[in-house]
């Protein structure tokens, strides 16, 4: 049985007449008659009583039309549903993170803008480093990244939308004594201890891309593994922190934060997603995503 063989009893059954219910569903007479005899062979028997003047349900015709009527309202029902998921209208959608897309606000614009959109579309949010967000996404755990384009690893087959800038500036204690400046060069820097992030004590990669000079004196080098902790080591003195100028969000008693000069560009924040993404919401998600 097919589901155009219970539109077209339910059309005659309600019509009670084979000739309006054809103008209705748009199919001559003789095909409507066939198609309910089909349907009578397989249900065994007579679901009309026809006359030359009337069309009545027999007893099983009767029972058989709510269930009929069910049957193609959920199916209809069905078929919006999936509709409504290749549309982007429904779904989930989640998002692993770098606290510098929140402290930048990027993030929380763009999810602001997406629920506009797409008010019945579930998001969820998971913090993670950027390498451990290409490979979330990649083994389908995340459908979307937000991480600066550092340590990330290998790309290949993930799409990637470059969101925005990171301007990079310098935090340290309020007694330090670069902090009176009203901004810190990179020549400045070449006197004191740094500290930079990375997601392990392995990652070369933000110091080589952030503060290749630093490769001259290691021994003057520390790495934390989160920007907290790289303010942490600033707070207590054990060096002058290099982070996003979006961390001065993060206001901590004894703690300045000074704007660096003569470094080379900061890292760009990336949403990363899959490019054989499938899912109506995951798509539309990420091309929603506005440039820089």
């Amino acid at each position: 049985m097919e589901l155009r063989h219970l539109r077209y009893f339910v059309a005659v059954a309600e019509e009670r007449h084979f000739g309006r219910a054809s103008a209705l569903l748009h199919v001559t007479q003789s095909t409507l008659s066939a198609q309910i005899q089909a349907l009578e062979r397989e249900a065994g028997g007579r679901l009309f009583s026809r006359t030359s003047r009337h069309v009545e349900l027999t007893e099983a015709g009767e029972l058989l039309l709510p269930e009929a009527r069910r049957a193609l309202a959920q199916a209809g029902r069905a078929l919006r549903v999936a509709r409504e998921s290749l549309r982007g209208e429904t779904g989930a959608v989640r998002i692993g993170f770098s606290g510098v897309a929140v402290l930048q606000g990027v993030l929380s614009d763009d999810l602001r803008d997406f629920r506009r959109a797409h008010p019945r579309v579930e998001l969820t949010l998971t913090e993670l480093p950027p390498a451990e967000q290409v490979q979330a996404v990649r083994d389908g755990a995340l459908d979307l990244g937000y991480c600066p384009d550092l340590s990330l690893g290998d790309t290949d087959g993930l799409r990637l939308a470059r969101r925005a800038p990171t301007p990079l500036s310098v935090a340290l204690r309020a007694d330090h004594e670069l902090a009176s400046a009203s901004s810190v060069t990179t020549s400045a820097l070449r006197a004191h201890d740094l500290i930079v992030f990375a997601s392990g004590e392995e990652d070369e990669t933000v110091l080589s891309r952030l503060w290749p000079a630093a490769e001259e004196d290691r021994s003057r080098v520390r790495v934390a593994g989160s920007t907290l902790g790289a303010l942490a080591l600033a707070l207590a003195g054990i060096g002058v922190a290099v982070v996003p100028t979006a961390t001065e969000h993060i206001a901590l008693p004894g703690l300045r934060y000074r704007p660096l000069h003569g470094a080379p560009p900061g890292p760009d924040l990336l949403v990363l997603g899959r490019r054989d993404e499938t899912a109506g919401a995951v798509r539309a998600y990420f091309d929603g995503v506005p440039s820089p």
